[in-house]
C-alpha cells in the first residue's frame, strides 16, 4: 500500500517517536506522498490517560469493546497467554522500545492448556468453567486489557449459550471454539492421538447458538479450524472458513502442526478471496520463526503467543528447586531469582 497522505498528530516531532516520523517522511518521498500533521492538543496526554486508566481500572463493558477497536485500528494485535494475576501484570505493563517504536502486548489469552497445567491437571477439559472464571476474575482485578477465552471444543451445544452469557457479563472480549468433538486432546499433539473433527453443520449450529446468546455486538465468536492439524487439507479448511463466517463467526482462527509456515501462508492467500472474510487469527507455536510483520502482510489481524508464560516459568522454578536439593542450601540459586527487595517492590501497596 502506498498512501498519498499519512495523517498524524504533530506531537511525534520530538521524543521516542521522532525516528519513526523520519522513516515515514523518507518512505513517502519515494512515491511523492505527503505527511499531514494535526496540531497536538496541549495538556492532553494519551500516555497519561492510559496510566490513569490503569490506576482506576476499567468496567466490563469498556474492556469487552477494546478488542474489536484494536483489530480495526492496528496492523496486527499481539496477545500473550496469562494464567494468574502475576502474568496478567506482565501483559498489562511490559513495554519495549525498538528503535523509537514502543512495543507492547495488546490483549491477554486465557489458554485451556495452561489453565489445566498450572493446576496439575491434564488438558482434557478437566478444569471446570467455575474454576476458569475464578482465574479470569483474579486477572481482571488488576488489569485493563481485553481477554480472549479459549473454550476448547465446548462439548454440548445446548450448554454453550450459558457460557457466552457468563463470559460476556465478565467483560471477556471473545471466545474461541475449535471444531472438534469427543474427548479433548491438545492440537499441538497433531495426529499422534486420535481426534475427530465436527461436521460443518453441527459446528455452524454451535456458532449460531453462541451468537444468539450474546447481548452486545462487541462480543466476538471466533471459530477455530482444525483441518490442517487433522490432515484434512487446505480446501477443507477454506470450505469450513466460509461456512463458519456465513453462520455468524466474527473471526477465524487457523491452526497448523507444521513447523514450516508455508501451509499457513497458503491459507492466508486463499482466505482473502473468500466472500466477506472476517479477521484472521493465528497462534504460531509450531512455526515460531515467523515475524509478526510477515503475518500482518498476509492479512493476519491477531497473533497469539499461546503458552509461553507457563512454559518459561516451570523450567525456571524446577531449576531452583533442583539446585536446593543438590547443594543442601539456597545460596547457589540466588542468581536465578529476583532479590527479596525486588519482590517486595513488585506489587504496589506491599510496602
Amino acid at each position: 500500500m502506498k498512501p498519498d497522505y499519512v495523517v498524524h498528530g504533530d506531537d511525534w516531532r520530538v521524543g521516542s517517536q521522532a525516528s519513526v516520523r523520519k522513516k515515514v517522511i523518507d518512505t513517502l518521498k519515494e512515491w511523492g506522498g505527503e505527511l499531514v500533521e494535526i496540531p497536538y492538543t496541549e495538556g492532553i496526554s494519551s500516555t497519561q490517560l492510559h496510566e490513569n486508566l490503569e490506576e482506576i481500572g476499567t468496567t466490563p463493558n469498556n474492556r469487552l469493546k477494546r478488542l474489536r477497536r484494536l483489530i480495526e485500528a492496528k496492523p496486527i494485535v499481539r496477545g500473550l497467554e496469562v494464567h494468574n494475576g502475576l502474568t496478567g501484570l506482565i501483559v498489562e505493563h511490559l513495554e519495549v522500545n525498538n528503535d523509537g517504536v514502543v512495543s507492547e502486548f495488546n490483549a491477554m489469552w486465557s489458554s485451556s492448556l495452561t489453565a489445566s497445567t498450572a493446576k496439575g491437571k491434564p488438558d482434557i477439559e478437566a478444569v471446570d468453567m467455575t474454576s476458569r472464571i475464578s482465574d479470569i476474575n483474579e486477572i481482571f482485578e488488576i488489569t485493563t486489557k481485553p481477554l480472549i477465552f479459549d473454550a476448547d471444543k465446548w462439548a454440548r451445544t445446548e450448554h454453550f449459550s450459558f457460557t457466552v452469557k457468563s463470559l460476556e457479563r465478565l467483560g471477556v472480549s471473545a471466545v474461541i471454539v475449535e471444531d472438534k468433538i469427543g474427548l479433548k486432546k491438545n492440537s499441538l499433539l497433531g495426529t499422534e492421538v486420535t481426534k475427530t473433527q465436527d461436521n460443518i453443520e453441527s459446528f455452524c449450529q454451535k456458532i449460531r447458538v453462541g451468537k444468539e446468546a450474546q447481548i452486545t455486538d462487541d462480543f466476538m465468536f471466533i471459530a477455530r479450524i482444525e483441518s490442517l492439524i487433522l490432515g484434512q487439507g487446505l480446501d477443507d479448511a477454506l470450505t469450513r472458513a466460509q461456512a463458519y463466517m456465513d453462520a455468524g463467526a466474527d473471526a477465524i482462527m487457523i491452526n497448523s502442526k507444521s513447523k514450516d509456515p508455508e501451509e499457513i501462508f497458503k491459507f492466508c492467500e486463499e482466505y482473502g478471496s473468500l466472500n466477506m472474510p472476517v479477521p484472521l487469527i493465528v497462534a504460531p507455536s509450531n512455526y515460531n520463526q515467523v515475524y509478526e510483520e510477515e503475518l500482518a502482510d498476509r492479512g493476519v489481524k491477531v497473533v497469539i503467543y499461546a503458552n509461553y508464560m507457563l512454559r518459561s516459568a516451570y523450567p525456571a522454578m524446577r531449576a531452583v528447586a533442583k539446585s536446593i536439593l543438590e547443594n543442601g542450601r539456597s545460596y547457589d540459586c540466588e542468581d536465578q531469582c529476583m532479590s527479596i527487595k525486588e519482590m517486595l517492590n513488585l506489587i504496589p501497596g506491599t510496602r
